[in-house]
């Protein structure tokens, strides 16, 4: 399985710090953002990784390399503008896809990859991605998401989930929501889940709540097969096809998350870190 880490952002939030430095690269707990992530895919199993860049791109290559002293295969797709979200995967699809002579990776077929925002933080183990990667495809599902309680800066969510599957929006949802970062674009919050308030648990087993997008999703690459390469295209309108086609499966994860937006969480995070490792 592949993965790709979402590494384009300007980091617009974040200034001063990204004046000079991208954003994935600014550390936590002693290590770079992105690093935390390149080290648990490998853990996980998971050694070809993408990247993509754009804002001072040429200082993630310098600092991360082909990715042999992590035990990855790391290769970049770099963009001359950032791309969005769904653009950046296209324009990276072909690194994506299996190679020609695998016979698998024609026509923008091929394995689902995990699509991973690099400036989040969590706990999410990242060995469940196979397995749920392989559910995808024998379901015939388009995407799945990991979804996360939401935080004290997003408190009503992006997605309604029920029973493993996103909801479609009901008439007149829609709004300015996401995780604020890379996915506060898309625009994908969702007023009520079918009639119930936000935040609302059903009683039943049949969970209905609406929860925030991670940005650790799975995705089948004809998603994006269609969207010209270096194209700005963002993820939501593709999601919400999806969606309403009952083509998307999510998950609760209920461990740690941080959404590294702000200096202010930024430095949160570090201290957190650094208490659970009794780091200086």
């Amino acid at each position: 399985m592949k993965a790709m880490l979402l590494a384009a952002g300007r980091g617009e939030r974040m200034r001063p710090l990204t004046n000079l430095i991208p954003k994935p690269l600014l550390e936590v707990g002693g290590k770079p953002l992105i690093v935390w992530h390149i080290e648990n895919l490998v853990r996980a199993g998971i050694r070809e990784i993408v990247i993509n860049h754009a804002h001072l791109g040429t200082q993630i290559e310098a600092a991360l390399g082909d990715g042999s002293r992590f035990g990855a295969h790391i290769q970049y797709s770099p963009e001359a503008h950032a791309l969005e979200t769904a653009g950046g995967i296209a324009n990276a699809l072909p690194l994506l896809l299996p190679s020609p002579a695998s016979g698998r990776g024609a026509g923008g077929e091929g394995e689902p990859f995990a699509v991973i925002n690099s400036d989040i933080f969590c706990d999410y183990d990242f060995e469940h991605l196979p397995d749920h990667a392989a559910a995808l495809q024998a379901n015939g599902d388009a995407a799945h998401l990991v979804l996360v309680n939401n935080p004290p800066h997003h408190p009503n969510g992006d997605f309604c989930i029920r029973e493993s599957r996103i909801l479609p929006s009901p008439a007149g949802g829609g709004g300015a929501g996401g995780r604020d970062g890379e996915f506060a674009e898309h625009a994908l919050r969702l007023s009520s889940c079918s009639g119930l308030p936000a935040g609302t648990r059903t009683a039943s087993e049949g969970l209905s709540t609406k929860l925030t997008f991670s940005g650790i999703g799975i995705y089948q690459p004809g998603l994006f097969s269609h969207i010209p390469r270096g194209s700005i295209a963002p993820l939501a309108p593709l999601l919400r096809a999806q969606i309403a086609l009952g083509k998307v499966s999510g998950e609760h994860h209920q461990g740690f998350w941080a959404d590294v937006g702000t200096p202010q969480r930024l430095a949160e995070l570090d201290r957190h870190i650094r208490s659970q490792h009794n780091a200086p």
